[in-house]
């Protein structure tokens, strides 16, 4: 361990001594993996990892005018070989497993020079890959020699800690961020560019391959709650502390760059934090507390005598019923509860009727599972 890791290492362990606790919405300065290697086993929900790409650049990348393309060229993704970055690869995701909680999951994002390598080196260590993402770069840098396609996209692999993990995926509050459909794997963002891009005194890029904060969103949406740990070893310009303060998550950002450090700082604190109101989000069923249809009846929202009815498709009045004072539906002379009116009107074996089942209000049928969502919220049941 050298000096300059050494200190890493002690200013982590320090910060975890002084309170007890984990060095939250910290920015710790040092190597990636001797900056883990301080901090306990199964104490962290979700790492996302923006990891040296290794792009093996030997020239600068002009345009067809000459002038320069602003590429990386930066120490910190230059190897030797692919072997010493499989080593280094296999070193930070060894400690990025071991600190993960049992049920937490890791995003690595790579390019195509290095994400094999990646998912390889993950998938040896027992990590179960959950998802691959295409991140879409709706405008992509071209290829300006024309030699190849234009590189139009990133993947990030999403795994969880190995194959037993129950881990976290909040499913319906990704559904409603995509306007009520099932949040695919492809994403369209655009590159971090304009206002958001952060340049120094003289207008020049302080991180060369900064992340839009759109794509965190997402990434951490998905898969944390509010307050969970977020843990990004290659911290940058902060971007996962950005988004995590906005969404009530708390980070702890690993890096070994001072100009990076401070532009960071300067963004992460200028961020105001969201209220809790505003902070919820939109709960699966699964999650969500058991509700009896009685409940709905005995508090008003379905009043006994109601007569309700089936999907707008079905418009034949033999698929109505009528909800009687005990929360049973009536109908044709045969009595049952919601699921098992709805099983037998159309000759099933079981059906959920939560969804089957509509109520006319105002002159529109409305579906008595967002009736049941209403009571939910405003009873605070959830």
């Amino acid at each position: 361990m050298t000096p300059h890791d050494e200190d890493a290492f002690n200013m982590s362990k320090e910060l975890i001594n002084q309170k007890n606790s984990l060095p939250l919405n910290k920015i710790i300065k040092g190597n990636c993996i001797t900056s883990m290697k301080a901090l306990p086993d199964n104490s962290i929900d979700v790492i996302f990892a923006d990891p040296p790409y290794n792009l093996q650049l030997k020239n600068d990348l002009s345009r067809p005018d000459s002038s320069k393309v602003n590429g990386v060229i930066e120490d910190w993704d230059r190897f030797k070989s692919f072997e010493e970055y499989d080593q280094f690869t296999k070193g930070w995701m060894f400690e990025a497993q071991r600190i993960l909680k049992p049920e937490g999951t890791i995003w690595v994002i790579g390019s195509y020079h290095n994400i094999f390598r990646v998912g390889n080196m993950m998938q040896n260590l027992g990590f179960w890959i959950l998802n691959d993402i295409i991140w879409h770069k709706s405008n992509p840098m071209p290829n300006f020699k024309g030699t190849r396609f234009t590189n139009a996209h990133e993947t990030i692999i999403w795994a969880s800690k190995d194959f037993n993990s129950k881990y976290n995926f909040n499913y319906q509050a990704m559904k409603s961020l995509n306007e009520g459909t099932q949040m695919r794997s492809d994403w369209h963002i655009p590159i971090c560019s304009g206002k958001e891009r952060i340049k120094d005194s003289d207008g020049n890029k302080v991180h060369s391959t900064q992340k839009p904060e759109a794509l965190l969103y997402r990434v951490l949406l998905s898969s944390s709650k509010k307050g969970d740990v977020i843990l990004d070893p290659f911290f940058g310009t902060g971007t996962t502390g950005a988004v995590a303060k906005k969404l009530g998550r708390n980070f702890i950002g690993l890096e070994r760059e001072s100009v990076y450090i401070k532009a960071a700082k300067s963004r992460i604190k200028e961020i105001e934090s969201h209220d809790d109101q505003s902070l919820s989000t939109t709960l699966s069923k699964k999650a969500q507390k058991r509700v009896p249809f009685g409940s709905l009846v005995e508090n008003g929202l379905i009043k006994p005598g109601s007569v309700l009815r089936g999907p707008k498709s079905l418009k034949s009045k033999k698929f109505m019923a009528t909800v009687r004072v005990d929360g049973s539906l009536s109908m044709n002379g045969d009595s049952g509860s919601i699921h098992q009116m709805s099983a037998k009107i159309q000759g099933k074996d079981s059906s959920n009727g939560w969804t089957f089942w509509h109520l006319e209000k105002e002159g529109r049928l409305e579906l008595i599972d967002d009736l049941r969502t209403e009571f939910l919220n405003t009873s605070g049941s959830n």
